[in-house]
Parts: structure tokens; C-alpha cells; sequence
């Protein structure tokens, strides 16, 4: 396939720079090369953009500012020569973090990971499907199936998904993720809790029993949890 993106930098040395590697990997159609957010927005708004190479510092508006703007966003590789910058910038979902000076082995790493990633999009929505998802854990893409799921718990900037198979740690939002789960499947119990309906053991008080797990429930969700179980009981 082939990748339709921008590049966003305020530095003529590191536009040429990446407008070279992006020509060079024969997988990208360039759309534009902006200097500044604005200009960015413009395209973003005109064109249908796959992947947006970003820089954080410029003038007028960071980055990562800009990207809080977008309600809806492409896939995004941050490119800076700031790496104090990447918790920051991987809470806002961004697909990769390049430092500046970007090698070419380094780039095409993140270049392939777009492509799979817009791949794996394509064919979920041709084939209509969606019961697995992938999520960065360490240094690794990790494959979670919804059905493997039991619940998953947020813990400052991390979540911890518990599985039948065992724990993966991601830098996500618990607000992302609980974006991306089937409604009918998933519901949040607390603010710091997900859990899966299929997995549910048993309800007691406060608290929603998993196999072994004991997870509690807030106080703001109870109502939604007890409807889901009143519309399900037997011998009311």
C-alpha cells in the first residue's frame, strides 16, 4: 500500500532531511511539507492524510499542542531532537518517537510499523471484524484478543491488561483504550477499571469477582453495571 503523509517542521535542514528519507523508503505520497501547525491544519482539513511527521518545537504552537487541537487525527511519528519530550508525546497515542539525527535504519523501522499498522486497518474494515487489537508493550507489538481479555486496570500513565494467558503493560490512557473495546463486550466499572462481561464470575456488594480477582466498582458506574445484570436475571 501506499502511504499518503506530511511532514510538519519549522527547520528547512530537517524538512530536506526528511523529505528525503520519506521519498528515499518508496512506500509514502508525499501530500505536503508544512512549516508550522497552521499550515498542517489546513492540509489535515482538505486531504485525506494517512501519517503526519511531526516536530515539536516550533513556533506558534508546540507539536504536541497541535495535536491536542485534532479531534480527529492521522497516524502520527514525532521527529525532534527533544527526547524528554516522548512520555508526552506517547500519552497522545503517536505511533513512534524519532530523535533527531534520524539514521535511515531507525526511520524505516517506524516507517514499516505505519504501514502495518494501515494495513491492519484496511483489513479490518474490508473484512468487517474486529476481535483483536495490538498495543506497544516494551519493545514489542503484542496481539490481544477480546476474548482472552478478563479486565484491565490504569495505573497513572499505564495500563495493565490482565489476560487468561498472563499480564501486558502498555503508555496508554484509559480513555483510549476503552475507545477501541466493543460496548457490548466491555464495560468500566471505576475509573481506574475495565472489565470484560463474559469473565465476570459473580457480583458482590462493591465488588465485581473475576476467577481469583476482586475488582471494585465506583460508585459513579454501579447504576449501569446493575442494569446490564437486572436485564439478565432469571427469577426476578
Amino acid at each position: 500500500m501506499t502511504i499518503r503523509c506530511i511532514i510538519v517542521d519549522d527547520e528547512p535542514l530537517a524538512r530536506e532531511g526528511m523529505e528525503k528519507l520519506v521519498k528515499d523508503a518508496g512506500i509514502f505520497d508525499l501530500a505536503a511539507i508544512c512549516k508550522n501547525a497552521l499550515e498542517a491544519n489546513k492540509i489535515l482539513s482538505d486531504e485525506k492524510i494517512d501519517l503526519m511527521f511531526l516536530d515539536i518545537q516550533m513556533p506558534g504552537m508546540r507539536g504536541v499542542d497541535f495535536l491536542k487541537t485534532l479531534l480527529i487525527r492521522p497516524l502520527v511519528i514525532i521527529t525532534t531532537a527533544y527526547p524528554n519530550f516522548a512520555l508526552e508525546g506517547f500519552e497522545l497515542n503517536v505511533l513512534d518517537y524519532l530523535v533527531k539525527p534520524i539514521t535511515t535504519e531507525r526511520f524505516m523501522k517506524a516507517a514499516n510499523r505505519a504501514r502495518d499498522m494501515l494495513e491492519f486497518k484496511e483489513d479490518e474494515t474490508t473484512s468487517g471484524r474486529k476481535d483483536f487489537f495490538f498495543i506497544r508493550s516494551a519493545s514489542s507489538y503484542e496481539k490481544v484478543f477480546f476474548s482472552d481479555i478478563l479486565y484491565i486496570e490504569a495505573s497513572q500513565n499505564y495500563m495493565t491488561i490482565h489476560t487468561e494467558k498472563g499480564k501486558l503493560m502498555a503508555l496508554l490512557t484509559i480513555k483510549s483504550l476503552e475507545e477501541q473495546l466493543p460496548g457490548n463486550k466491555f464495560l468500566r466499572i471505576h475509573k481506574s477499571y475495565i472489565i470484560s462481561l463474559e469473565k465476570i464470575t459473580s457480583l458482590r456488594g462493591n465488588e465485581i469477582i473475576i476467577g481469583s480477582y476482586n475488582i471494585p466498582i465506583g460508585n459513579n458506574y454501579k447504576d449501569q453495571l446493575l442494569k446490564i445484570v437486572n436485564d439478565r436475571l432469571i427469577g426476578k
